[in-house]
C-alpha cells in the first residue's frame, strides 16, 4: 500500500523540460533551466538547486531527449502542499531521431483554457495534450492543431505553431493559451514574428505551416485537415537558422 505518495504524480504537482542532447552535447541548457525557474515561481514551488543536481551524463553519439521532471515531492493524501516542501527531480532519457514533415489535425475533442496558468507551463498534467494528438492520430495526422476555449489558435499538442502569409510570419500570442518554447523565442529573435489571436480559418490561407520545439527546431507542415501544403523556402531558411 502506498501511503504517502508523489504529488507529481498523483495530481500532476509539478513541471518537466526537454531538452536535446546531440552526440553528448546538451543544447540550450541554460534557457531550459531559466524556464523551468520561472515556472516554480508561478507555481510556488522551490526551484531546483542545480549545483547540488547530479544531471546524466550522455556521451553516446545521437540525437536523445533528456526529460528532466519536478515534482512538488511526497505530501500525504488531498491538495494542500505540504510545509516545507521537498520537491523532486527525476531524469527520463530516449532516443529522439528527427521526424519528417507534420501532418496536422485540428482537434475538437479538447481546447486549451487560456485562464489557466497551466497552459502557459509545461506541468506534470498533459492530459489535453495527450487527448489532442489522439484525436489527430485517429484522423490520419501525427500532430494536433489545438484551439483555445475561445476559438482561436493556441499551439500544436506539443509544439509551437506558426504560419506564413503575405510573407510575413505569424503566431498565436502567449496569453492565447501558449507555452513560451524555447525554440519560438529563438526564432522569433532571428525573424520578424507577428504574435495575433487568430481563428482556425487563419490558416486556410496561409502559404505555409510549421511547427517548433527544442527536440526539432522548426518542423515543415505537409497537410493540414487534409490539404497538402507546398513546401515554402523561408520555412527552410528559418530551419537553418535555429540549427546555427
Amino acid at each position: 500500500m502506498i501511503e504517502d505518495g508523489d504529488r507529481g504524480f498523483t495530481l500532476g504537482d509539478g513541471l518537466f523540460e526537454t531538452l536535446l542532447v546531440e552526440d553528448g552535447l546538451v543544447r540550450r541548457a541554460q534557457m531550459h533551466w531559466d524556464r523551468l525557474a520561472a515556472g516554480c515561481a508561478v507555481l510556488g514551488l522551490p526551484a531546483p538547486d542545480w549545483g547540488a543536481i547530479a544531471t546524466p551524463k550522455l556521451t553516446e553519439p545521437g540525437r536523445f531527449a533528456l526529460r528532466v521532471n519536478w515534482s512538488a515531492g511526497s505530501g500525504g493524501r488531498g491538495l494542500d502542499r505540504p510545509k516545507p516542501m521537498r520537491p523532486q527531480m527525476s531524469f527520463v532519457v530516449a532516443s529522439s531521431p528527427l521526424p519528417g514533415p507534420a501532418r496536422l489535425v485540428t482537434a475538437s475533442s479538447v481546447r486549451r483554457n487560456a485562464m489557466s496558468p497551466a497552459s502557459r507551463l509545461k506541468t506534470l498534467s498533459y492530459l489535453d495534450n495527450v487527448l489532442a494528438r489522439e484525436e489527430a492520430r485517429a484522423h490520419g495526422g501525427d500532430e494536433a492543431v489545438m484551439l483555445n476555449t475561445d476559438g482561436n489558435l493556441a499551439c500544436a499538442a506539443a509544439a509551437n505553431l506558426f504560419w506564413i502569409a503575405e510573407g510575413r510570419v505569424f503566431t498565436p500570442a502567449l496569453d492565447c493559451g501558449v507555452l513560451a518554447g524555447i525554440a519560438r523565442a529563438q526564432l522569433m529573435a532571428a525573424h520578424p514574428v507577428q504574435e495575433v489571436a487568430a481563428v482556425r480559418e487563419a490558416l486556410d490561407g496561409a502559404e505555409a505551416v510549421f511547427l517548433t520545439n527544442s527536440l526539432v527546431g522548426v518542423r515543415a507542415v505537409a497537410s493540414l485537415d487534409g490539404r497538402a501544403l507546398a513546401p515554402h523556402p523561408l520555412v527552410g531558411s528559418l530551419r537553418a537558422a535555429l540549427e546555427l
